[in-house]
């Protein structure tokens, strides 16, 4: 079978307001490039209307088909353009993974007078006030899709929380007091005391009826859409139990083991992302923030960072079977929450890292593959143009994969500063040699296996002119540029 290879179809600042008509027009050539499955932004009408992301989610039901928000169609084009283009990508052999995000409301119709308690916005479990009435934006009502789909009406006893008084004009983390509790849930981490809010009208999933019209909801969208795998929005600020609910009664209702891969952002924290799995019961894979927190930190450290630590605390190395390997996303690129980019020099390295061995399951970031530029505004309020350029040689890598990345692995991570491993290959697929080197040009001694015996290597990515002939014990020295990765193939190879 062929590796699987995820691509993140989107990034924040996606500007050309016709995503789904250029999805639906490039999926053959994604499909050619060794894309698998496409992960695809929020597809459902957001409080911003036709200018946003997606993530101030307003009406799960609103697939861009109803005059909400301003406006019809979502960013990224209006309902028939969606499905067109999700039709498109299975047509090419290419899964669906659909963008949910169930942690949050924005943009609520109308306000409601609710008793709250005013919180420490760095400890939630610490009040600032006594309960107080405040006037809260809970009411979603969504008038312009006239109960179609769904007659559901949320007010402030299906959120737990909120971070605006309409009355006073003061924005604070405020906890609401209704009948599923006066406190926050309960969460895998303790950070800032409770980090069960993260943003706008915070879900209450105590609440039953909240409960049985997302999972009503997920079902509707299956059968709307017939997505193949989920990806979770925000999942460390909502209860494992929520999940493991959701996704047992979505797979069972639509009859596909739907994939799920969840957002739990901890950077450095790998005990966070296994606790969060094992309270999921493995019903979901994890984006693996450790890794990435590795690659980040290795590409602004040039030579000092020991290569041979890599996969150190990462959760690829810890539970390859539910790691999905990012070298950035959307939230990790410059100008946004979680900015931690991997330098460019580097990127060539990371992405050899995640695509070309055994384990985790790998996720290309669109820009990586295209490149792109936008202007936002930094930490200080001033503008910056930013220019993120396609990474050399990705293409090259991708065809490695679904050519050579197959059979036995053999590592060599035996120095600081050059790293190297082979995969044998299969019955079906030659393998492949790669070294990778932060520092001076790299060298490294090598077993690919006997089968290669007097046969010819070259460096596909055409960084190092030599030709490599394999001795007859299956080994040969290897070479990489300073900097740089070398990927090392059979020649002739297709």
């Amino acid at each position: 079978m062929q590796n699987s290879t995820m691509i993140q179809y989107f990034h924040w600042y996606t500007s050309d307001n016709s995503l789904w008509k250029e999805i639906k027009e490039k999926a053959p050539e994604m499909a050619k490039l060794g894309i698998t499955s496409a992960w695809l932004p929020p597809a459902y009408k957001a409080a911003g209307g036709g200018y946003s992301t997606g993530y101030d989610v307003y009406d799960l039901y609103d697939l861009g088909e109803f005059d909400q928000k301003s406006t019809v169609r979502t960013k990224y084009g209006n309902k028939e353009e969606y499905l067109a283009a999700v039709n498109a990508l299975q047509s090419a052999g290419i899964q669906v993974i659909a963008d949910v995000v169930l942690n949050h409301k924005a943009g609520g119709d109308e306000t409601e007078k609710v008793m709250a308690v005013k919180v420490n916005e760095e400890d939630r479990n610490q009040p600032l006030a006594e309960p107080e009435e405040i006037e809260a934006y809970t009411k979603f009502l969504f008038p312009g899709r006239k109960e179609q789909y769904s007659s559901f009406k949320w007010d402030y006893r299906c959120f737990t929380g909120v971070d605006y008084n309409h009355a006073t004009g003061e924005t604070a983390i405020y906890s609401l007091l209704n009948e599923h509790g006066s406190d926050w849930e309960a969460m895998v981490d303790d950070e800032k005391g409770n980090y069960d809010y993260l943003m706008y009208c915070d879900i209450e999933f105590r609440n039953a009826a909240v409960r049985e019209e997302l999972a009503s909801w997920g079902k509707w969208y299956h059968d709307m859409v017939a997505f193949d795998g989920v990806r979770l929005d925000a999942v460390k600020h909502i209860s494992p139990k929520f999940f493991n609910e959701w996704l047992v009664r979505l797979r069972k209702e639509t009859g596909k083991e739907i994939f799920a891969v969840g957002e739990y952002w901890a950077p450095g924290k790998l005990p966070l992302l296994l606790k969060y799995i094992e309270m999921t019961e493995g019903n979901m894979s994890l984006f693996d923030a450790a890794l990435h927190h590795n690659l980040h930190n290795a590409s602004n450290s040039g030579s000092d960072f020991d290569m041979r630590t890599i996969f150190d605390d990462s959760l690829v190395k810890a539970n390859p079977l539910l790691a999905v390997t990012v070298v950035d996303n959307h939230d990790t690129q410059p100008l946004q929450a979680l900015e931690a980019p991997v330098e460019p020099w580097f990127k060539p390295i990371a992405y050899a890292l995640i695509l070309l061995r055994v384990d985790g399951y790998p996720c290309i970031f669109y820009p990586d593959l295209v490149g792109c530029s936008y202007t936002d505004k930094g930490k200080d309020g001033q503008d910056y143009e930013i220019f993120l350029d396609k990474v050399e040689g990705i293409e090259l890598l991708m065809q490695a994969r679904v050519n050579n990345a197959y059979g036995m692995q053999r590592d060599y991570f035996d120095h600081a500063n050059c790293i190297g491993w082979t995969r044998e290959g299969d019955d079906e697929h030659h393998g492949c040699a790669v070294v990778c080197s932060n520092g001076e040009e790299g060298t490294k001694m090598m077993e690919i296996g006997q089968r290669y015996a007097g046969k010819i290597f070259k460096d596909i990515l055409g960084k190092h002119a030599a030709e490599i002939t394999i001795n007859e014990t299956g080994w040969a020295e290897f070479y990489c540029p300073a900097g740089s990765v070398s990927v090392w193939t059979l020649t002739g190879d297709k």
